[in-house]
């Protein structure tokens, strides 16, 4: 396993990368970073791909600029293709995001196409699809708007020793690494910024039917995105498109069920 610094649009990033073969990038969401991927990538790894996978700008040892434009969709996406091209990686990459990673993913695959060979979307559906997805996503999706508001979120979250935070997963590893990634002074709201530079942003110009093939993966206990979303996607696909649903598992499906996201991502892209 490599890690290094990779400086894109002036920022540095911190890129781990690990083993050999084709390459598959990992996009992590909030409120983690690339810390996420650990059992998941092991299994690609031994499957004879090089996974690459990186603390996205806001989170872990990733520089995190204080204005919240900086945390525009257009620019995020970006720093995955100059991590890239900064590895000298030319040839069409595997894709795999979950959350927030899933969305820059869709971004990615709409506007970059030539860079991606296959794509799979975890939680979050086409930002079309999520966008039309009706009453009850609307519902779940209330903590978006509570995000908006500067100092709110961050208290709700930092409050009694990150105990909002804490409750997000159930592995004192992951609660531990995720209090560590937000106590530094302008960790939680550079993580927060994704959410209010890109207010409104589903399903504008910038997206339409996507070409890169992709499966998307939905989990059946996740609060805060509608199964819908993800199988409404079909809809805004101009390429092979499959659904698969996973039980027993929260919205962290990398973290619940890593076992059997793994065995689908192989699956997938041994299409290819």
């Amino acid at each position: 396993m490599e890690t290094r610094t990779v400086h894109a649009n002036g920022i540095n990033l911190h890129v781990v990368v690990d083993g050999f073969g084709p390459t598959i990038l990992l996009l992590h969401g909030f409120p983690d970073t690339h810390h996420l991927w650990r059992h998941v990538a092991p299994p690609l790894v031994a499957e004879g791909f090089r996974v690459v996978m990186f603390d996205q700008r806001g989170y872990g040892q990733s520089d995190a600029p204080a204005e919240v434009n900086a945390y525009a969709i257009d620019k995020i996406a970006s720093d995955a293709i100059e991590v890239l091209n900064a590895l000298g990686i030319s040839e069409k990459v595997k894709l795999v995001g979950h959350d927030w990673g899933s969305f820059i993913g869709w971004y990615l695959c709409l506007n970059y196409p030539e860079r991606f060979e296959r794509f799979v979307a975890v939680s979050v559906g086409h930002p079309l699809a999520y966008r039309n997805a009706g009453p009850e996503q609307m519902l779940k999706a209330w903590y978006i708007i509570m995000f908006q508001i500067p100092g709110l979120a961050e208290w709700l979250f930092s409050s009694n020793n990150f105990h909002a935070l804490r409750k997000l997963s159930k592995d004192p590893e992951d609660q531990s690494a995720r209090v560590n990634a937000f106590s530094p002074k302008g960790r939680l709201t550079a993580a927060l910024n994704w959410y209010r530079a890109n207010f409104g942003k589903f399903g504008t110009s910038d997206f339409g039917k996507c070409v890169v093939p992709t499966m998307g993966i939905y989990s059946t206990d996740d609060v805060a995105l509608t199964e819908k979303q993800m199988v409404d996607s079909a809809k805004y696909m101009n390429a092979e498109w499959k659904y698969v649903r996973i039980e027993n598992s929260t919205h962290w499906i990398p973290l619940d069920q890593p076992e059997q996201l793994s065995d689908e991502i192989l699956k997938w892209f041994r299409k290819s």
